[in-house]
């Protein structure tokens, strides 16, 4: 019960400040009907308890099977089970990430089926279980991460420019495919697994390195596969959706909710079934939890099921066609300015309150002993992640800029920060850019710039409304690098300090 009250209380500052935010602008910038604002507000509600179900179910279910199944295959200490076993658990979480799903449905649904959720959710996970089973190897074998890194992102920008080229739209989804896909489940599976890993290791200074990583090395994984997907695509122009605000309906303000509870239950049941299968199985095989222990995870797996539905419910009730209608009417303002100051300030207040963040943040400075503070990690993502959301708007407003102009050259700096940066800080740095998309990122920022996007005539939803998610992953990761640089600088200057005291 403490726990929940704890996620109760996270989540509820997480979502309050977008809720502030919403209902300011109503009352001074801009009118939204009475009927959605009360849709809104039910479904921030029911975001807020789901969110913190899920994350009750996914700290005593999820977490303790990920940190268990790493430790076990690291002592078969046989690479084709480790790779096998990682890659399948890879693909199976990632299937049932509610951020990945949410965006799926989202480009079903903007290219009236062209691209099918059905079509992403293979693919997606597919390249995300393979470079997680490759970030595996390097971690069994003793590869360098900062050529892991290097190699894996110089292929990524080979491939980014000839998907610009030729199909600008899957640029977009490539990037956001990845940046949803490390979410709150996804992120402390992952990175239990790595700590299960890390933990067999006898070198401690390896031990904290090898903690981190994996996420960034999973997230390279959908941007590969959906480039290769658009090679077996045919090119097809897709049509172009207004989210231009409709008349609000009257009735019932829960009408809108029941009318969704069969596809959210459908939904959650689906994506987490996998994940079930697979704990049934491992237990089987290898993980052998006493009863009492895979009771308490079958009971995780279940407040995690539940969480899941109603995060279903909370967005597609009313809280993304708020942020798509704040998105349109913002942009049709006469004062573009406001467009980006808003941008600014909903990235930079997101950021702080991502769930997904405070489990990374806190485990940086558990690893790191306390080297490495919250408050630092925390500020620089949100700055960083607030100019992402604002460079998003400048995008929108700007017709010839396109999103491989802020990606191509965003992503070089970071390749060539890497030599110049500690390990521990390119595995922190990787795993912090995917981790900065989390579930209010790929729900209402989403919504809110697919909005903008659509109040210009002839604006393409999947070409301007998509890639903001790209853009904050990206700016997350030459973020957290550039604090690596500092923190690196910082170290040398005190052991010369150091050096020049112990000489004296």
């Amino acid at each position: 019960m403490n726990i929940l009250v704890s996620y109760l209380k996270d989540n509820t500052q997480a979502v309050v400040p977008i809720v502030i935010i919403v209902i300011l602008l109503n009352f001074t910038l801009i009118s939204i009907a009475t009927p959605v604002i009360a849709r809104f507000l039910v479904g921030a509600l029911t975001l807020i308890i789901g969110l913190s179900i899920f994350l009750v179910g996914v700290e005593i279910g999820i977490t303790p099977m990920g940190t268990r199944t790493g430790s076990s295959l690291v002592k078969t200490n046989k690479l084709w089970l480790f790779l096998l076993g990682g890659g399948l658990l890879g693909f199976f979480v990632s299937m049932a990430e509610p951020g990945l799903l949410v965006l799926v449905n989202q480009i079903e649904y903007i290219t009236a089926g062209g691209i099918k959720a059905s079509t992403l959710l293979a693919w997606v996970p597919i390249g995300f279980a393979l470079m997680i089973a490759l970030g595996f190897s390097r971690v069994f074998l003793g590869l360098s991460i900062k050529v892991f890194f290097a190699v894996g992102y110089g292929l990524i920008m080979g491939l980014g420019w000839l998907t610009s080229r030729t199909s600008p739209e899957f640029l977009a989804i490539a990037f956001d495919s990845s940046g949803s896909i490390t979410g709150i489940l996804v992120v402390p599976f992952i990175m239990a697994l790595a700590v299960g890993i890390s933990s067999m290791r006898k070198d401690s200074k390896q031990a904290e390195e090898d903690s981190f990583g994996l996420i960034g090395a999973g997230a390279m994984g959908p941007i590969l596969a959906v480039m290769i997907l658009n090679i077996f695509t045919p090119p097809q122009e897709y049509p172009v959706i207004s989210l231009e605000p409709q008349v609000a309906e009257a009735g019932p303000i829960m009408s809108a909710f029941w009318n969704i509870i069969p596809e959210s239950m459908r939904n959650s049941f689906i994506a987490l079934l996998p994940l079930a299968v697979s704990l049934f199985v491992l237990q089987r095989v290898f993980l052998k939890f006493e009863k009492r222990q895979f009771a308490r995870i079958l009971k995780g797996f279940a407040y995690t099921l539940l969480g899941m539905f109603l995060f279903f419910m909370g967005v597609n009730g009313g809280f993304m066609e708020v942020g798509s209608q704040l998105g349109y009417l913002v942009a049709s303002l006469d004062n573009k300015i406001w467009l980006l100051i808003i941008s600014f300030i909903l990235g930079f207040v997101t950021i702080l309150a991502e769930p997904s963040v405070h489990v990374l943040t806190h485990q940086i400075e558990e690893v790191t002993s306390g080297y490495v503070k919250r408050k630092a990690v925390a500020a620089s993502l949100a700055l960083g992640v607030g100019s992402a959301i604002l460079l998003s708007a400048i995008r929108i407003l700007v017709p010839w800029l396109n999103l491989w102009h802020i990606l191509l050259p965003g992503y070089l700096i970071a390749i060539v920060m890497i030599p110049f940066v500690p390990n521990l800080f390119i595995g922190i740095g990787f795993d912090g850019g995917s981790v900065a998309t989390g579930p209010l990122t790929t729900t209402f920022i989403l919504a809110f710039t697919q909005g903008a996007a659509s109040a210009f005539e002839g604006a393409d939803l999947l070409r301007d409304g998509l890639g903001m998610i790209a853009v904050v992953a990206m700016m997350g990761i030459i973020t957290l690098l550039s604090l690596g640089v500092v923190f690196e600088v910082k170290s040398r200057k005190r052991g010369v300090e150091a050096d020049a005291t112990g000489e004296s």
